[in-house]
């Protein structure tokens, strides 16, 4: 299982605690995570990545193991402590303003 954790405003629209688990298929590797949450969770659809295209909303991030994710491929293997359930993968809403 590998553990996601989501910010406050996604929490409350999926209705779930501050950690979800989130079973995958073959690779582990973002774009698998986020197809499992999606399925897992449908509210969530479109909030993290755009339906169609399913590029990264501008203001939504990922980090894992202290890194940044966010602009890696979204099919590049997410680091083995991820895929293991050891550490989690965090989304988070990046802040913005002046």
């Amino acid at each position: 299982m590998i553990r996601v954790m989501l910010p406050a405003h996604l929490r409350t629209l999926a209705d779930v605690s501050q950690e979800v688990q989130v079973q995958v298929e073959g690779p582990a590797t973002l774009s698998a995570v986020l197809d499992a949450l999606e399925a897992q969770h449908p509210t969530l659809r479109g909030t993290i990545r755009d339906h169609v295209t399913k590029e990264r909303r501008p203001y939504i991030r990922f980090f894992a193991c202290g890194q940044d994710l966010s602009h890696e491929s979204p099919d590049a293997p997410l680091p083995p402590t991820v895929a293991a359930g050891a550490d989690p993968l965090r989304v988070v809403g990046a802040m913005a303003g002046g």
